[in-house]
Parts: structure tokens; C-alpha cells; sequence
């Protein structure tokens, strides 16, 4: 049994660990709110993008026969997860979602080419059986979602003129809400020809139609890589998200247990301080009855002394 001493130092080390998940806590749900406002700030510009397909297929509606459906030879694959630990299932979650929905891509395993955006998610696909090309760490900040993107594009550019792959996927947690997620999948390249077609579709916003002088071929280039900047931005603000957002959720938990730790220590301190006070006080009674007892002993024989001598 602990004794009072150890019960306090017991309490207090729960109370330090109290105040690190309540700060977690509370950065967890600063930093998913910083993503969300990322994610929200791509709706114009991915707009803009959008706007530019749109003018381009108008002008020149064969070209979305560049991206007729194509059966899946070689595949480039990005899965997001995090760095970090503390954030519950997230990482098992989408390298789970990500093997399974390879698999229905019916792409053999020597013919897929990963890139990890996220240490321990790379252990998960790892454990699995499956290879895992290249791994890279994630930014801790929306300021470093930018170079990392950056460098995705030109390693998805060098592997497909050296590795010759022609489908490329990217797989991450989508933020919902409070503190849910779900993985979702996203074909990159080639480019959707249901969305090019909704796109051309789509009404002009105004009477003039805009003409452009540029290239077909190099305007739509360009368009495309802008357009895989928007997909890799909005996985990596998405994912950052949901992992803060699964950081959050484990921290309400650890925060709901250490309190309730907190109440049976303090509970048991205070029984424990009691039933040591309790023998205190029986000690204290103990000895006075001793002591009592102790001097009618001594009256008792200088008593019967008394009577001898008379």
C-alpha cells in the first residue's frame, strides 16, 4: 500500500501529465482550424484552374480525348500520414485504405511505385509486404506545404519518364468535422476525362468568352501541373487536418481517463490520510489508557505498601 507521500507525488506527476494533454489539446484544435482555412483558401484558385480547362476544352474540344481511360500498367502512388505519434488509428487507417484499393487497381505489387508523406506510415505499408520508394516528412506548418508539393511534382515528374509510370493516386484522411476523418482516394494522373467533360460543360459566367494566343499544348501543360499543385495541396492540408483532428480526439480521451485517475487517487489519498490519522489518534488513546493504567499500578502498590507498613 502507498503511503500519503507517495499518493501526493502520485497526484501531482497525474496533474503535470493533465496540463501537456490539455495543451495538446488545445493545439490540436488551433492547428485544424489553420488547415481548414488552407483548404478553403485553394476554392479560388483551384476556380481559377478550372476556368482555364474551360476555356481551353471550348477552344479545342479534342483535346479531351488526351484523356481517354487507360488500363492500369504501372502505378505511381502518395499516401499521407503523419510524422508523429498520439494520433490514434490514423496512420493504420489509410495504409490499410491504400494496399486494399491498390489492390482492386489490380496493379501487381512489383509494378507500383510509392511515395510516403509521413514516417509511420511507411512502417504500416512496409509491414504489409509492400514496398515503399520514397519517404518524406511532413510540414509543420502550412508555410511548409508549398516546398514539399514543390518537390512531390518534380519526383512524379522523374518517375515518369524514367519509370515510365502512366496512373498516379494519391490516398489521405479527408477532414470532416470536429474531431472525424475519413481516407478517401483521388486519381491524379491521367487526368479525369468526366470531370474535363463537366468542366467543358460548364456555362460561362459572362457574355464575352476570353481567346488565348498561348499554345494549346503548353497552355494545357501548364494548366495540368497548376492543377496538380491545387490535388497536392488540398491532400496535405486534408491530411494534416485529420491528423491533428485524431490527435484531438486521443487527447479528449487521455484527458477524460487522467481525470478520472486523478479522482480515485485523491479519493484513496484521502482515505489513506484518513485511516493513518485514525491510527495516530488509537495510538494517541492507546497510550494514555497505558499510561492510565500504568499509574493505578503504582497507586495500587504504594497503597498496599502503605497498608503493610501500618
Amino acid at each position: 500500500m502507498q503511503t500519503t507521500e507517495a499518493l501526493k507525488r502520485t497526484i501531482k506527476s497525474a496533474g503535470d501529465l493533465l496540463s501537456v494533454v490539455k495543451t495538446m489539446k488545445a493545439l490540436a484544435a488551433v492547428s485544424i482550424r489553420q488547415y481548414q482555412k488552407a483548404v478553403e483558401s485553394l476554392a479560388d484558385y483551384n476556380r481559377t484552374v478550372e476556368m482555364g480547362l474551360q476555356i481551353l476544352l471550348k477552344s479545342q474540344p479534342d483535346l479531351t480525348l488526351l484523356s481517354r481511360p487507360q488500363p492500369v500498367r504501372r502505378l505511381g502512388v502518395i499516401v499521407f500520414g503523419s510524422d508523429q505519434g498520439l494520433c490514434g488509428q490514423l496512420n493504420e487507417q489509410i495504409a490499410t485504405h491504400a494496399l486494399s484499393e491498390m489492390d482492386a487497381l489490380k496493379a501487381p505489387r512489383s509494378e507500383r511505385t510509392i511515395l510516403s508523406a509521413g514516417m509511420r506510415v511507411t512502417d504500416y505499408i512496409g509491414d504489409a509486404g509492400q514496398r515503399v520508394e520514397e519517404t518524406l516528412t511532413t510540414p509543420g506548418s502550412t508555410s511548409g506545404i508549398t516546398p514539399m508539393v514543390q518537390e512531390i511534382i518534380m519526383i512524379l515528374e522523374s518517375w515518369r519518364f524514367e519509370k515510365h509510370i502512366d496512373h498516379f493516386v494519391l490516398y489521405y484522411n479527408k477532414y470532416l468535422s470536429g474531431a472525424s476523418y475519413r481516407p478517401i482516394t483521388v486519381p491524379l494522373l491521367p487526368v479525369d476525362p468526366a470531370w474535363l467533360r463537366d468542366i467543358a460543360k460548364k456555362k460561362w459566367p459572362s457574355r464575352s468568352f476570353p481567346i488565348f494566343t498561348l499554345d494549346p499544348d503548353v497552355l494545357l501543360s501548364t494548366l495540368v501541373r497548376e492543377y496538380l499543385f491545387v490535388s497536392l495541396y488540398r491532400a496535405f492540408a486534408e491530411s494534416l487536418a485529420s491528423e491533428n483532428a485524431s490527435r484531438l480526439a486521443s487527447m479528449q480521451n487521455a484527458e477524460k481517463n487522467i481525470e478520472e485517475r486523478l479522482q480515485e487517487l485523491h479519493v484513496h489519498y484521502h482515505r489513506q490520510r484518513q485511516m493513518t490519522i485514525t491510527e495516530e489518534l488509537l495510538d494517541i488513546v492507546a497510550g494514555f489508557e497505558a499510561l492510565q493504567e500504568q499509574a493505578r499500578l503504582k497507586a495500587s502498590s504504594a497503597h498496599a505498601e502503605r497498608g503493610v507498613s501500618s
